[in-house]
């Protein structure tokens, strides 16, 4: 009699957890269950793409100061050894003679 009592509470309990499983899973299917999954994930989107422009703003923000510097373009406050703007740059290809041999440059035949 008790093996029977047994098993019998046991098959009852499976099947009751079994129904509250495939019920939730069926909740979950219902269309107005996936519109907010879908607007949830659209938010979570929208907040992603928010994080990763402010990323790349700061990201351009640095390397323009970095350019700037580098170009000698910072804002420098005036003073006695201020000057109005850099001295110009000029190109080192441009400073350079270039002399080509007729028998190392490759033509067409």
């Amino acid at each position: 009699m008790f093996r029977r009592t047994f098993w019998f509470t046991t098959g009852v309990a499976a099947g009751v957890w079994a129904t509250t499983k495939v019920n939730r899973k069926l909740a979950k299917l219902t269309p107005e269950s996936l519109a907010l999954q879908a607007a949830d994930r659209a938010v979570i989107a929208g907040r992603k793409v928010k994080l990763f422009a402010l990323d790349v703003r700061e990201g351009m923000a640095h390397r323009e100061a970095a350019l700037k510097d580098a170009l000698g373009l910072t804002a420098v406050p005036p003073g006695p050894d201020h000057r109005a703007l850099p001295e110009q740059r000029r190109l080192v290809a441009l400073e350079q003679q270039h002399t080509y041999n007729s028998f190392t440059r490759k033509e067409d035949h």
